[in-house]
């Protein structure tokens, strides 16, 4: 799909998505980024090693445990989390400047990181992508040939995480591509029109309108 002719905000937007593995939020985070101008993913920081292919401030920042810990004491995260040994948060600072620039910026986190961005951006917009049921969530992880004991846990994981779906601004029930897809856009788009964030197209075209007119 071709990208979108989309005039930039006065301000850019902060979401926020979330929801179990195997629910389709890559996809849809995906296809935003290429289509809406303006809009990026936030490269996150974790202390785990780089996996064949990865690349520094593309995929990650890919930092030690003591620098993790420092930042956490700097108070440069929006978020951060301990998962599996290894941590993982959202810089704060590269953030707060794409959104003054007026970009904006997707965030794809879990429950208690999107409380913690809340926190701190209470204006943000959260989005909570859901399968089908848990049926359908445990066939699309099976289906991937993970080891049963990650898909269990990744199951018990996913009841967690879907517990707290009331606090979100938005759900997606991802039952059908393209219906999804067109909801999760619509919400973008809708989110960076708000009258809002185009004070400075409002000022214009008031100021054309009420501009004497020659004959």
């Amino acid at each position: 799909m071709k990208p979108l002719r989309v005039r930039p905000p006065d301000h850019g937007a902060l979401f926020v998505v979330a929801g179990p593995t195997g629910a389709g939020k890559s996809t849809l985070v995906s296809e935003a980024v290429s289509r809406i101008p303006g809009l990026s993913f936030s490269v996150s920081a974790t202390t785990r090693p780089p996996r064949p292919g990865e690349r520094e401030g593309v995929d990650y920042h890919f930092i030690d445990e003591p620098t993790f810990v420092s930042w956490i004491a700097e108070d440069a995260f929006l978020e951060h989390a301990h998962v599996y040994d290894r941590r993982y948060g959202t810089p704060r600072r590269p953030v707060e400047a794409a959104l003054s620039a007026g970009r904006s910026i997707l965030l794809d986190v879990d429950l208690a990181g999107t409380r913690q961005v809340r926190a701190r951006v209470p204006d943000a917009v959260t989005i909570f992508v859901l399968p089908p049921d848990l049926g359908t969530l445990e066939k699309r992880l099976l289906s991937r040939g993970d080891d049963p004991e990650v898909i269990r846990r990744r199951l018990v994981l996913a009841n967690e995480q879907i517990a707290g779906v009331g606090e979100f601004d938005y759900i997606i029930v991802n039952d059908d591509l393209e219906a999804a897809r067109a909801v999760f856009t619509g919400i973008l788009l809708a989110t960076l029109h708000h009258r809002a964030r185009r004070g400075s197209e409002i000022s214009r075209v008031l100021a054309e309108i009420r501009a004497p007119r020659t004959p």
